[in-house]
């Protein structure tokens, strides 16, 4: 008997392990590396993609990106836009929820509309949703938050005036800054609404855990008004910044998603993964700013010696093993009616021809060999690819000028944050990669109002005026020649030296479906699943 009852419960204590372990190995779980640290969860206070690309699991806005880049209805299902293309009106979802079963509303957008241009918030990305009435005025403390053109008609309909036609807009509410948290969280947690235990989120997953530098988990939202369609019950972000790290855990199948690898392992990854390596072309410039603040950098003319010295064509070939394309203008191809970017004149020079001019312009200026000694520091954040390309740039430099170069690297968090607040350089790595399909996203980030974005401090009344022109254009044509000239200015005044036009590099394990690559680099896990 006492024989009988220890099988009975080995057999029960076996089902049970194997049931669970069955339950264990159903559960989809995707672990998507991310390339760095976020420096915050909060809609109002990010900038880059590896946090955007968390944050926009977790909420949504009125309109998002789908899995090939195209805008389609987020929390609003559907959209009216008044014939002059100045009022749109947005109906929310009738079952968009928050993560604690409580209504979306018209409110919650209204709430945090409001709260990004309220000068108090002191959001760095304010500005891209200047096109709203009033926003700017409000974002500078020029008039009430309560004068921004954001009404909720009713709990499900948002109504946002415009100060012009603006034909991207729709683009900007898939933005990062445009995304809604809930008013009455708010209202209870304050900025500690971002804290696992805290948060209330509206997306297609909630926050579970968040241990800086080692994983972010989120978890299905089943409050989520399409949850049906999500396939996966977890993502687990790893945020790496090691390269070779990253790669040697997607080898080791721990990590599904790998985001930015080294370019030089582009050959050998496509020989042993296949079609598991993505080079995907991109709306995107890599470039560095000068802090035109002091000298030398002050000086045009250094500037323009420094540029000319680089050899981008060995930059793309050789450091990126052709996965970018030399570039010479800050706007990338593929903009709409915008064709080709202005360049500075030198770019049609061979590069030895550039290098004898930019010697003689750096003599001229008063440094290099022979005159003052140019000591040169280069910031970049933590990247084998950063890293080459900072490298190889100090030694054309040196070679060129002979200058004294040293390099300088943050974490990508550490390394945005220093240049967002302000901190002295001299020369900096930089991105960016298209808010929205339209040159003004690039050219903006040099205005000198543009105290976030505008790295080099770059000052040029002729510039802010024509970027002020084409906010008033109504005539397409007329706007992108306005705005060709202005990066003619640009091209001239090099407060930043365009290097290449960039490609984003991703792996994707086979086991991943619903990965589709697009221009604007926007992948939802909300599309995505896996397999065994």
């Amino acid at each position: 008997m006492t024989f009988m009852k220890t099988r009975l419960a080995t057999s029960i204590l076996v089902g049970s392990l194997l049931f669970g372990a069955s339950n264990a190995l159903a559960e989809a779980v995707l672990h998507r590396g991310n390339s760095g640290e976020p420096q915050t969860l909060d809609y109002a206070h990010i900038s880059i993609d590896i946090e955007s690309f968390v944050v926009k699991d977790l909420f949504e806005g009125l309109t998002i990106y789908d899995a090939k880049g195209e805008i389609v209805p987020g929390a609003a299902e559907s959209w009216t836009v008044s014939d002059d293309g100045t009022v749109y009106t947005f109906k929310l979802r009738d079952n968009a929820k928050w993560s604690d079963g409580s209504a979306v509303t018209a409110e919650d957008f209204l709430f945090s509309l409001r709260r990004v241009e309220d000068p108090k918030t002191a959001a760095g990305y304010a500005n891209i949703l200047y096109p709203i009435k009033n926003a700017q005025k409000v974002n500078k403390g020029e008039l009430p938050v309560d004068q921004l053109g954001v009404k909720a008609v009713d709990a499900k309909t948002v109504e946002i005036t415009l100060e012009r036609p603006t034909p991207f807009f729709l683009q900007l509410l898939a933005h990062q800054t445009a995304l809604p948290i809930s008013k009455a969280n708010f209202e209870k947690f304050g900025d500690q609404f971002v804290k696992p235990g805290n948060m209330v989120s509206n997306g297609a997953f909630k926050l579970e855990s968040h241990v800086p530098n080692d994983t972010l988990t989120v978890v299905k939202n089943d409050q989520y008004w399409d949850v049906a369609n999500v396939k996966l019950d977890k993502v687990i972000f790893y945020p790496i910044d090691d390269d070779a790290a990253s790669v040697r855990r997607f080898e080791a199948k721990e990590m599904d998603l790998v985001y930015n690898f080294s370019a030089d392992q582009i050959k050998r990854l496509r020989e042993s993964y296949g079609d598991q390596v993505h080079v995907n072309p991109s709306l995107a410039t890599y470039y560095y700013t000068f802090d035109t603040r002091e000298a030398p950098y002050s000086d045009v003319r250094v500037r323009n010696a420094l540029s000319m010295a680089v050899d981008r064509d060995f930059l793309a070939a050789e450091i990126y093993s052709g996965a970018q394309l030399p570039a010479y203008h800050l706007v990338p191809p593929g903009m709409e009616g915008y064709g080709e970017g202005a360049v500075p004149d030198w770019a049609a020079l061979s590069q030895i021809d550039r290098e004898d001019k930019a010697v003689a312009l750096m003599k001229e200026a008063g440094y290099g060999e022979g005159a003052k000694p140019l000591n040169i520091e280069i910031r970049y954040n933590t990247n084998a690819n950063h890293e080459r390309v900072a490298t190889a740039v100090a030694d054309m430099w040196k070679n060129t000028f002979g200058a004294n170069v040293s390099l300088v690297n943050l974490d990508v968090a550490s390394h945005y944050a220093y240049l967002q607040e302000g901190g002295k350089f001299n020369v900096a790595r930089a991105g960016w990669t298209a808010d929205y399909a339209d040159p003004e996203n690039f050219l903006t980030l040099n205005v000198g109002s543009n105290v976030t974005f505008n790295y080099a401090k770059y000052k040029n009344d002729e510039f802010d005026a024509l970027m002020q022109q084409s906010n008033e254009e109504r005539d397409v044509a007329k706007r992108m020649e306005i705005l060709k000239n202005a990066e003619a200015i640009l091209s001239r005044d090099q407060p930043i030296a365009p290097f290449m036009n960039t490609a984003n590099l991703w792996l994707v394990a086979s086991r991943v479906s619903g990965w589709s690559d697009n221009a604007v680099n926007e992948h939802l896990s909300k599309y995505l699943n896996v397999s065994e």
